[in-house]
């Protein structure tokens, strides 16, 4: 039986075992994407291991996202259904190491979120796990609410007054519609791709007071907000510095507040960053 049959089974309440101790039962999966999601899942309950921790008296506290680097070859193997299907694979998982590392303590963390992103330093069958404790705005990730353990009571003020079994499910939310995306490069190498759901987007390096949709970390050149950059109805692409160093598109210095056209796959400078827009 596949890993993904085991969560299936799992999910739908046909098995109580747990789907990866089902899979070491077997010498190896069948099918090398098995085995890939499979060694990332580890991944992520071993990050989630090492970052949780319960206070005396508290309840136990998880990183609510973690964002999964894949390389640029691997990031181009896993699209379309296979992506959906490994995305569904590591939250359905996600959820399950949850409830079980909390153990008789309470979990203070109450959805997660999992993230696919692009590391251009990796090599193919790489990859790397990040947790993040201070949840972003971004609306694009993969939710996934913890599955109660059986005979769990529901959480005090929870307010929907629903007793029914399916308020015991777990519960996916739907993904928004991507608008397009933006490739991040730095040094000859793209680092990421973010995709984008939303119209208006900013960018910059962000600060707990400065929110931003794209962050641009590791350059002290790059302001907190450094930019706007919006999508029209007619699906054109505008650029609007906001950052008091100098930022290029297409080789051409753009003064301050200045909103001009963006083509896409036009290079746009910002500090030793380059950023190229990708429709849909």
């Amino acid at each position: 039986m596949s890993i993904l049959d085991s969560i299936r089974r799992w999910i739908d309440g046909e098995a109580s075992d747990d789907p990866l101790a089902e899979v070491d039962e077997q010498a190896r999966p069948r099918r090398v994407w098995e085995d890939f999601l499979v060694k990332v899942a580890r991944e992520v309950e071993a990050v989630m291991q090492r970052e949780m921790f319960t206070p005396p008296g508290g309840p136990t506290y998880i990183p609510p996202e973690y964002i999964v680097y894949l390389s640029n070859e691997d990031d181009k193997d896993w699209q379309g259904e296979k992506r959906r299907g490994l995305e569904q694979g590591l939250y359905y998982v996600l959820s399950e190491r949850a409830r079980e590392l909390s153990g008789q303590t309470q979990l203070a963390t109450k959805s997660f979120a999992v993230e696919l992103r692009v590391d251009g330093t990796l090599s193919r069958g790489e990859f790397r796990v990040q947790p993040v404790w201070e949840t972003s705005e971004q609306s694009g990730h993969t939710m996934v609410t913890p599955r109660p353990a059986p005979g769990d009571a529901p959480a005090a003020g929870d307010g929907d007054g629903d007793d029914s079994p399916e308020s015991e499910v777990t519960r996916v939310s739907v993904r928004p519609t991507e608008l397009f995306s933006v490739e991040l490069w730095k040094g000859g190498v793209r680092q990421t791709v973010v995709p984008v759901s939303k119209p208006e987007v900013t960018i910059g390096r962000g600060s707990k007071s400065v929110a931003v949709d794209l962050p641009i970390k590791g350059d002290p050149e790059v302001s907190r907000l450094h930019a706007m950059l919006e999508r029209d109805d007619q699906g054109r692409f505008w650029f609007t510095p906001k950052g008091r160093n100098p930022t290029f598109v297409a080789g051409r210095e753009i003064p301050r507040e200045e909103r001009v056209q963006v083509q896409p796959d036009e290079k746009i400078e910002i500090a030793s960053y380059i950023l190229r827009i990708q429709p849909k």
